[in-house]
C-alpha cells in the first residue's frame, strides 16, 4: 500500500511539472491573441491531468520480440523499482516537508494579518471562507476618489470570482507537493496571470480608464506583504509583475468572437493533458502477454526394427 502510494504521488508530481511546462511555454501567446482570461483558466489543466494521473492505468503489455526474449516498457520497469524502494522512510519525509511548508505559509499569512491590523498591508483580498478587502491606513491621503473606487472594483472582482479560494488551494498544493520545484514556480505565474485577468475584468467595465487604472498600480506599496490567502497587487519588490500588468493594459481587449476560440482551444488543451496524463501513467499490473520462449524440442528415440523378407529368411548358411 505505502509502495503504490509513493508510485501515484511521484507520477502525479511528474504530471504536473510537464504540464506546468506546456502552460508556461503557450501563456503568452494565448495572452496576446484570446485573452488574459483564457490565459489564466489554462492552469486547469494542471490539477485535471494530475487527477487523470490518479486514475487506474491500462492493463499492463509486454510486447516481446521474437527471438529478442522479453523487453519490458521503461515507465514499467520505472514503476517496479519504486515498489521496491524504501517507501516508509520516504513517505516520513515527504510529511515533515508538507508540514513544514504549511507552517511557512501560516506564519507569512499570520504576518500579513498582522500588518493588515497596524493599517500596513494592503491593497489586498484576505481570508478563505469569508474574504474581506484589506486597505491600509493611509488610504484617504494615498489615493483619490476615483482610485479608491477602482481599488475597491479590483478586489471585488477577486472575491466574486472566487480568487482568494482559488489561492488557497494553490497554498495548499505547495505544501503537498513541497519537494516539486515547478509547483511553485507555477503557483507564482499562475497568481500573476490572475491579477491579468482581473484588470480586464475591471476595465471591461471601464474602459476610459485605464490611464487612472496605471497611475493607481504605481501608487501601490512597493514593499507589501503578499498573503498566502488572500489577493494582492502584486507589486513586491520585484518590479516585473507590475511592469507586465502596466504593459497589458495597453493591449486591445479581444473580440467576443476571439474569446470563444480562446475558450474552446483552452478545452482542447485541457482535455488532451487530462489523457495524456493517464495514458503516460506505468502500468498498473505486470500481467499481459506471456512472455515469449523458445520451443522445446524433445528428440524421441525410436528402435529402428529391420524387416527381412521372407525369401531371405528362407535362406540357410553353410555348415
Amino acid at each position: 500500500m505505502a509502495n503504490d502510494l509513493l508510485t501515484a504521488f511521484i507520477h502525479l508530481n511528474l504530471v504536473a511539472a510537464g504540464a506546468i511546462l506546456v502552460v508556461l511555454a503557450i501563456r503568452s501567446l494565448v495572452r496576446r491573441h484570446f485573452g488574459p482570461a483564457i490565459a489564466y483558466r489554462l492552469w486547469l489543466s494542471v490539477p485535471i491531468a494530475a487527477g487523470a494521473a490518479l486514475f487506474p492505468a491500462a492493463a499492463a503489455t509486454r510486447i516481446v520480440p521474437p527471438g529478442d526474449g522479453p523487453h519490458f516498457d521503461p515507465l514499467y520497469l520505472a514503476s517496479q523499482g519504486l515498489m521496491n524502494a524504501p517507501s516508509g522512510p520516504l513517505i516520513a519525509l515527504w510529511l515533515l516537508g508538507a508540514a513544514l511548508a504549511a507552517v511557512l505559509i501560516a506564519l507569512c499569512q499570520l504576518r500579513f494579518l498582522d500588518m493588515a491590523r497596524r493599517g500596513l498591508a494592503g491593497p489586498a483580498v484576505a481570508g478563505f471562507f469569508a474574504p474581506r478587502i484589506v486597505m491600509p491606513a493611509d488610504a484617504v491621503e494615498l489615493y483619490s476618489a476615483e482610485e479608491r473606487a477602482l481599488i475597491r472594483a479590483h478586489e471585488r472582482t477577486h472575491i466574486d470570482r472566487g480568487d482568494p479560494r482559488t489561492n488557497g488551494f494553490i497554498a495548499l498544493a505547495q505544501c503537498l507537493c513541497w519537494c516539486n520545484p515547478m509547483v511553485h514556480l507555477a503557483a507564482r505565474e499562475a497568481r500573476i496571470d490572475q491579477e491579468l485577468a482581473c484588470d480586464a475584468m475591471v476595465l471591461a467595465h471601464r474602459p476610459g480608464q485605464k490611464r487612472r487604472y496605471a497611475e493607481t498600480l504605481l501608487k501601490t506599496q512597493l514593499g507589501a506583504v503578499a498573503a498566502p490567502l488572500g489577493c494582492h497587487w502584486l507589486a513586491g519588490s520585484a518590479p516585473h509583475p507590475l511592469e507586465q500588468r502596466i504593459a497589458a493594459l495597453r493591449r486591445p481587449a479581444p473580440d467576443f468572437q476571439r474569446q470563444d476560440v480562446g475558450a474552446f482551444l483552452m478545452a482542447g488543451v485541457i482535455v488532451v493533458a487530462a489523457y495524456g496524463a493517464w495514458k503516460a501513467q506505468p502500468p498498473a499490473t505486470a500481467e499481459g502477454l506471456p512472455v515469449y520462449e523458445a520451443p522445446v524440442v524433445h528428440e524421441a528415440r525410436h528402435m529402428q526394427a529391420i524387416i527381412v523378407s521372407p525369401v531371405h529368411s528362407q535362406l540357410r548358411l553353410p555348415a
